[in-house]
């Protein structure tokens, strides 16, 4: 597909500075621009490509003014990255979709699957499952028996969705995640631990993305809920009895323990850590490797925390300031020390 910078400009409500009739056919890297290309200049720190990239649209935000000559066409638009992301969906969209059963997958005679799907090799859907209209499955996925899954949802190779669980219309499942196995829970005996039973589901809604190699356990009773929009990374594992607010985000590594409560339009860094049967507030970010073990600060939301155990982020800022300075502190006593050892001496 060839798109001119007016058309762009026109899809994302921008306006056009230099040729209008300027065409591009893919997507580039400002830094990897060629001929016929569209990139976007998004980051402050990036400037210094857009005056020498080959690119012939560059998306630049509406206050952007280059300091030297420019010799790509720009588009003008509020928000240069979201209106980028607006394009690719709109490529994406554009691509042929793949539909059809392989002659390789097993589907039980049960099973339900709508219109205008793709079922690849080596996919087994298990009894009674009920898939969805144009609904993707890549080889090597394994749908549990009684599954439902939402229309328009793409589950990617070697994922696996357990019996029972439920995920939402306009989902992706990428590569090697698993929903609903069981949640980690057991009974300490004087023999060693007995095995709980997980009885209950996964349940996630519309609009979900779930990273490759992430684990969201079934509940022990009733069930795990990812709420509509919540996208999270690879690595992330949501323990039973969870419950995820919608729009939340959390990437690569975040682990949520048994019961926690996680509100909505939350951001959690990497390798964020939530003990057990808390509830964090909306709104609430957490930074990088920060661990909340329990305290009111995240219930209410609205806060930015950091730090083991997570405090606010100003305090923190100001800790680790005073951590940095210690070794000269602790010289500065040793120092006084000797003084003060010197001056009994002379007493």
């Amino acid at each position: 597909m060839v798109f001119t910078a007016q058309q762009i400009a026109g899809f994302t409500g921008g306006t056009v500075d230099g040729n209008p009739e300027a065409a591009i056919s893919t997507f580039a890297k400002i830094e990897e621009g060629v001929e016929g290309a569209l990139s976007f200049l998004a980051n402050p720190q990036y400037e210094h490509y857009i005056y020498e990239t080959k690119s012939t649209v560059v998306l630049v935000n509406k206050d952007f003014q280059p300091q030297q000559p420019v010799a790509a066409t720009l588009v003008r638009v509020d928000n240069a990255y979201e209106s980028v992301a607006k394009l690719l969906q709109l490529y994406q969209s554009m691509q042929q979709k793949r539909v059809g059963i392989d002659s390789l997958a097993f589907i039980d005679k049960t099973a339900q699957v709508g219109k205008d799907c793709y079922v690849g090799p080596f996919v087994a859907i298990g009894e009674g499952a009920e898939i969805g209209d144009g609904v993707v499955i890549h080889p090597h996925v394994t749908i549990g028996p009684h599954v439902k899954v939402g229309n328009n949802t793409e589950i990617y190779s070697n994922a696996v969705v357990y019996h029972g669980c439920v995920v939402g219309a306009n989902c992706i499942l990428h590569a090697g995640c698993v929903i609903g196995a069981d949640g980690f829970g057991f009974a300490p005996t004087a023999e060693g631990y007995d095995k709980i039973p997980q009885i209950g589901n996964v349940v996630i809604e519309d609009n979900v993305e779930v990273g490759a190699n992430t684990c969201i356990d079934r509940s022990t009773m009733g069930s795990t809920i990812i709420r509509k929009g919540v996208k999270l990374d690879n690595l992330v594992q949501i323990a039973h009895n969870v419950e995820v607010g919608q729009n939340t985000v959390m990437s690569a590594q975040v682990g949520v323990a048994g019961s926690s409560k996680v509100g909505e339009w939350c951001v959690f860094a990497g390798q964020v850590g939530i003990a057990g049967h808390l509830k964090v507030g909306d709104h609430t970010t957490m930074g990088a490797q920060a661990g909340l073990a329990g305290g009111n600060l995240a219930r209410k939301g609205g806060a930015t925390l950091m730090g083991y155990p997570a405090i606010e982020h100003k305090k923190f800022a100001k800790n680790m300031a005073a951590l940095n300075s210690l070794p000269d502190l602790l010289k500065e006593v040793a120092q006084l020390k000797r003084e003060l050892a010197e001056l009994k001496g002379n007493g």
